[in-house]
């Protein structure tokens, strides 16, 4: 029995991945790389500096981790100018109706996602009450595919893995919440998102009777 509700947050609540989009194309044009929004699907879902590597890679350049780090932190610095606009109207549609209607069946509900910023968005929302645990980049060592931040967050909520449901729309965060053993909504398209026991094209179609179909 699904007893607990497991949210990423970059296009699943809100659409940062916009603004992680617009300060990768930004740092990739100083190599003159030029990011498409394609290319910036492998980005969705990892790490701050895979997703750098996947870049460098992109126009065959290497660097040192020194070079690397100093480039992630310049990245992060803008993501952050950027997000500080963010404001609850950006909310998806019928996100906030969902976990409310979760709530009020006694699911616990919780936040899973690797951006280490993700409290600060939170913060921004003001929706931190709608959770009864947030767990970010900053608390985990192995980022999707690995099912540790979902493993982390079933922990923190006090519920088997076995009776979550995770809801994700990322190819690398599917993957990571079958291999923690939970029921997984894919959020987004069917190409990308196959391997989900069940897909929607957007967060607020879910509706509680679906949780009889995972």
């Amino acid at each position: 029995m699904i007893r607990a509700a497991i949210f990423d947050l970059d296009g699943v609540i809100i659409d940062t991945a916009h603004y992680h989009y617009i300060a990768w194309k930004r740092l990739a044009s100083e190599f003159n790389i030029n990011l498409t929004i394609e290319q910036n699907e492998r980005l969705k879902g990892v790490s701050r500096m895979r997703s750098l590597e996947i870049i460098l890679e992109l126009g065959h350049i290497q660097l040192s981790e020194e070079e690397k780090e100093k480039l992630a932190v310049r990245k992060n610095s803008w993501f952050i100018e950027y997000i500080e606009s963010i404001r609850p109207e950006e909310i998806f549609p019928g996100v906030i109706a969902l976990i409310t209607a979760l709530r009020e069946k006694h699911f616990k509900i919780a936040l899973a996602s690797s951006s280490k910023n993700a409290q600060r968005v939170i913060e921004l929302l003001k929706i931190a009450n709608l959770f009864d645990a947030i767990v970010d980049g900053t608390m985990i060592t192995h980022t999707k595919p690995d099912p540790e931040i979902f493993l982390l967050a079933s922990s923190r909520l006090g519920v088997p893995p076995g009776d979550c449901v995770v809801f994700e729309d990322a190819e690398a965060g599917v993957e990571a919440a079958l291999a923690s053993g939970m029921k997984c909504v894919g959020v987004g398209s069917e190409e990308q998102l196959g391997k989900a026991h069940k897909i929607i094209a957007k967060t607020g179609n879910f509706e509680l009777n679906m949780l009889n179909e995972l």
